[in-house]
């Protein structure tokens, strides 16, 4: 049976939409951890950076939360109804709503971090409460959802299959959660010394952490004809 060709643009669908905003959030957190980049635009500017993008995950975070509901349609919006309410807390059985919704916290926590950490002037006591502490918390929620979303996988931990997109994007989300943990545990500002407790660890759990998500999200442009959304399940059935 003759493969069906990947559409690498097509801005109609609304989970390419999801898959261009997880890659442009990740590609902006692997370059925000590139020491080079920070010496040439400096440290303000790489701020910056990791705050647009925390935002570009916020916003593919809700839209896939609410296209595996099926709140939106998979194509094009419903000009009576932008989203069905019904649908979301019809969903609320499954792994999948709750992997959305504890990643979604997680970006948020992200936004708030990413946004204090470019106020100027913090002492250690301030930074690690305002920006370690909501970074830590959301590093926390990718590795819970990231692990809810592995164990809807079908038979997640049996077998070595990186051609199955779903077993492969999930492992990927996994392995760029821990990275994102290892980089914030190492982030913490040490108050006897006022720094991290270990910046190149910090830099490179969040590189690596973002090159994973950033392969995941590519990943997830041919998985667009893979299995049907919750919107298409709910459409079958009726």
């Amino acid at each position: 049976m003759r493969r069906p060709r990947v559409r690498w643009w097509a801005r109609h669908p609304t989970s390419w939409r999801v898959a261009v905003l997880f890659i442009l959030g990740s590609a902006c957190f692997a370059i925000g951890a590139v020491p080079a980049y920070v010496d040439w635009v400096g440290a303000p500017a790489a701020g910056v950076t990791f705050f647009v993008g925390s935002i570009f995950f916020t916003a593919a975070a809700a839209l896939q939360l609410l296209l595996s509901t099926g709140a939106v349609p998979t194509v094009g919006y419903n000009s009576r109804a932008v989203v069905q309410w019904r649908a979301l807390y019809r969903a609320t059985d499954r792994p999948e709503w709750w992997a959305g919704v504890v990643q979604l916290v997680g970006t948020l926590l992200f936004n708030v971090s990413t946004l204090l950490a470019l106020q100027q002037a913090l002492s250690t006591t301030q930074e690690n409460r305002r920006v370690w502490t909501p970074d830590m918390f959301g590093s926390v929620a990718f590795l819970v959802a990231s692990a809810l979303a592995f164990a809807d996988v079908r038979r997640p931990w049996l077998s070595w299959r990186p051609r199955d997109l779903g077993w492969a994007i999930a492992v990927l989300n996994m392995v760029g959660s821990i990275a994102f943990g290892i980089s914030a545990v190492a982030s913490r500002i040490v108050t006897s010394t006022e720094t991290m407790r270990d910046a190149q660890r910090a830099n490179l759990g969040t590189f690596l952490g973002a090159i994973c998500f950033l392969v995941g999200a590519v990943l997830l442009i041919p998985d667009q004809g893979g299995a049907p959304t919750g919107g298409e399940e709910e459409t079958r059935r009726h």
